[in-house]
């Protein structure tokens, strides 16, 4: 089910679910960045579980949630989110209930940052600081091949800090192109429909 036919006034597009995990997340990214940043390694290896946790509880209800949380409805072809890229460019894109064609892209490339970020913290937790998630799993290897995981983990953190900041910008512009509160919709649930 795409996003953009309906006709209207409001409906509620994001389910407790999204939101609670939308809102969770931003919260435990900042945490868990900050805390790397200010040496409470503790605290930062928490806040990565629980990052790993949230994360593979919204790919899953990206598959079985509500219609507006699956990945059928959000996940566009190359072709249309660069359509879309344009339609922003020229001022007039297309107003979708649902993710338009560039959040969705943004969801996704989030998604497997996020997943890229906690495999290779926990490669780091098992290999450098010798702690492990789950008995058994201590996996060996090189120094130099440890230090590469840490590398891939922090490298990744700072590539999706920059892919924040064009969520923020692409939610800032869709709010005046649409003349809609999408910080508010994320909020309470509720969307305006398309005219």
């Amino acid at each position: 089910m795409r996003s953009h036919s309906v006709q209207g006034h409001t409906e509620k597009v994001w389910d407790g679910f999204v939101r609670f995990f939308h809102w969770t997340l931003v919260v435990s990214f900042a945490a868990s960045y900050w805390t790397s940043q200010s040496g409470m390694q503790n605290t930062h290896i928490v806040l990565g579980y629980l990052i790993s946790v949230l994360v593979v509880a919204r790919i899953v209800w990206g598959f079985t949630g509500t219609p507006y949380a699956r990945f059928s409805n959000f996940v566009y072809s190359p072709g249309a989110v660069l359509g879309y890229l344009k339609a922003i460019a020229t001022g007039h894109p297309q107003h979708y209930l649902g993710h338009n064609p560039a959040g969705g892209a943004m969801v996704v490339m989030l998604l497997v940052g996020l997943v890229v970020a906690t495999v290779a913290g926990f490669i780091v937790l098992m290999v450098i600081e010798f702690e492990a998630p789950l008995p058994g799993l201590m996996i060996h290897m090189t120094d130099a091949q440890a230090y590469l995981w840490r590398e891939v983990h922090e490298t990744t953190i700072d590539v999706m800090l920059v892919m924040i900041a064009f969520h923020l910008l692409g939610v800032l512009l869709a709010s005046i192109q649409h003349r809609e509160n999408l910080v508010r919709a994320m909020i309470t649930g509720i969307k305006q429909k398309p005219k």
